[in-house]
């Protein structure tokens, strides 16, 4: 006799469907069935799309609005915001502006959060106070604005969506000049109530006026000219803790972090960041356009990667977070930035300049080698390392040499203690590239056009989440292109890939800012970097490929 069909009752059935529903609606709710549910074993990268401003700033900081698809592009060039209808990633079509006139000289920032956009707007003149402004995200509406500091640059939300930081970097027009002006730097803290009430409250830095000599011997640096703690101080860029309750935000000319508690919107502490070793293992860098030759000063371009006797000043502009076991660790790319673009000052000088007289030999081996614009002579550095030192004894021989950024990205403790830092690779990496000779400039591609000044340049950083793992993404902004790092373990980073769009002197160069866009609010379902490329005034839209 044939067995019979087993015959489940009607109350088993129907707990296995409520089991299988209830499964399928917790893999929705984490995010199931996107391709960021997988812990990658690599990445790969590859431009998708992209969007031609047609002039030079046409693409700077960028930011992505998920309930409307649309990217928002500050164009510098014609101080608006661009529009950019992205729901098809590969065809992204302009669907309309921001004009930033009504409202000040010029687009520094852009902002978005749950449907709400925030540009950040300087005035004419920048030393005056700026202005952030809110607009609704999917109709362009515009709800309100408030006066902030000068020079608002960079903004972002908090994660929980509360409030909006500003840094206002407060630059002089000019140092000593019967019209300089030099305002304050601070952080506004903006309570959004929805965009239409906003309120602001300021924390400043007149606190720690008193304590200017103190802040230089931790390594501080306070050198604009006459200038009190509160007006040196420049605030460059704000990442948030998870728990939206403490800023850390970059002071990039005086290499150092400030740190805020958001709530009493107050600066509790500045941390100096110190200097990088470029005598030690894998700290090297190529510092000369003209080091084809030796010990000489009429030497060609090459491809020389060396330690030397010099300090390099971290000077980061980009600064992100993440947590690793519930602890915080921040991650620096470290462009560098000298004071020399107004009247008045100049910091940037060169070795051989600034060492008229020589390098100390007591504190230089072979001092009279070295010295030679084949080795250290072309590399710049500044001529005020700290508090007006020249960093010269009484015979005026230079004893220690401070270069401008340390090519490299950095991952820190809260304390401001260094985990990592990621040495000489960028150069290393970049030095027999398809897309452009080494050490180009983003207007050139000219050999060892960047060695004496910052190399390629790290300017931008964010951090995602891929599964179990951390990845972080550096821009480069003078040789192009991102870096990418597998960065899970503090310590212990890996690089993964590097992707560059560019060809010789066409193509994405410039790249100036990164948006993320994790595969759970992608409008193809896949991660997407977004690249905001300044001086080919071009966006990038470029797709992330989980390798499992």
């Amino acid at each position: 006799m044939s067995p019979q069909p087993s015959r489940r009752s009607p109350i088993l059935v129907w707990s296995l469907a409520l089991f299988a529903t209830l499964a399928i609606l917790a893999l929705t709710a984490c995010g199931g069935g996107t391709e960021e549910e997988i812990t990658p074993s690599s990445i790969t990268m590859q431009r998708i799309g992209g969007f031609d401003g047609g002039a030079l700033g046409a693409a700077e900081i960028t930011a992505y609005d998920s309930q409307s698809k649309r990217l928002f592009v500050v164009n510098g060039a014609n101080n608006t915001v661009d529009v950019l209808d992205i729901s098809d990633p590969t065809k992204p079509a302009k669907a309309g502006s921001i004009s930033g006139a009504p409202f000040g000289a010029a687009i520094n920032s852009v902002a978005v959060h749950d449907g709400l956009v925030a540009l950040a707007v300087e005035a004419s003149p920048k030393t005056s106070p700026g202005r952030v402004v809110f607009f609704r995200a999917a109709s362009l509406e515009f709800l309100s604005s408030v006066v902030v500091g000068a020079l608002p640059d960079m903004i972002t939300f908090t994660p929980d969506g509360r409030r909006l930081l500003v840094a206002n970097e407060g630059e002089p027009n000019s140092y000593g000049q019967p019209d300089s002006v030099d305002p304050e730097g601070s952080i506004s803290i903006i309570t959004i109530n929805d965009g239409r009430n906003p309120t602001v409250a300021t924390a400043g830095f007149t606190a720690f006026n008193a304590r200017a000599d103190e802040l230089r011997r931790l390594g501080v640096r306070i050198y604009g000219p006459n200038a009190t703690v509160a007006q040196d101080l420049e605030p460059e860029y704000i990442t948030v803790s998870d728990d939206s309750k403490t800023a850390y935000v970059t002071l990039q000319e005086n290499n150092a972090v400030a740190i805020v508690d958001i709530e009493a919107a107050r600066v509790t502490d500045i941390r100096s960041l110190g200097f990088k070793d470029h005598m030690a293992a894998g700290m090297g860098l190529d510092a000369s356009d003209e080091d084809g030759g030796v010990n000489t000063n009429t030497g060609t371009p090459a491809v020389k990667i060396a330690n030397y006797p010099v300090k390099g000043l971290y000077l980061p502009d980009a600064i992100a977070s993440y947590t690793v076991n519930g602890v915080t660790y921040l991650v620096t790319a470290n462009e560098g930035d000298a004071r020399a673009d107004w009247p008045g000052f100049n910091e940037e000088t060169r070795v051989r300049t600034h060492c008229d007289k020589g390098l100390d030999p007591t504190v230089f081996p072979d001092a009279g080698n070295l010295i030679l614009d084949s080795n250290l002579g072309r590399l710049r550095i500044t001529a005020t390392p700290n508090g007006g030192s020249a960093g010269k004894n009484a015979a005026g021989l230079c004893t220690e040499l401070y270069s401008f950024g340390a090519r490299s990205f950095s991952i820190w403790d809260t304390s401001f203690k260094r985990i990592y830092d990621s040495g000489d690779e960028f150069e290393r990496r970049t030095q027999s590239i398809p897309q452009a000779v080494f050490n180009a400039s983003h207007d050139n591609n000219t050999l060892d056009n960047r060695s004496p000044s910052k190399g390629p340049e790290p300017e931008g950083v964010v951090v995602g989440k891929f599964g179990r793992k951390s990845i972080a993404f550096i821009g480069l902004e003078r040789v192009g292109g991102v870096m990418a790092y597998d960065i899970t373990d503090p310590a212990r980073p890996v690089f993964l890939t590097y992707f560059n769009s560019r060809t010789g002197t066409t193509g994405d160069r410039g790249p100036e800012g990164l948006t993320l866009i994790p595969a759970s609010r992608s409008p193809n379902g896949k991660p997407l970097l977004i690249i905001g490329n300044e001086v080919s005034g071009t966006t990038a839209i470029v797709q992330i490929d989980l390798v499992p």
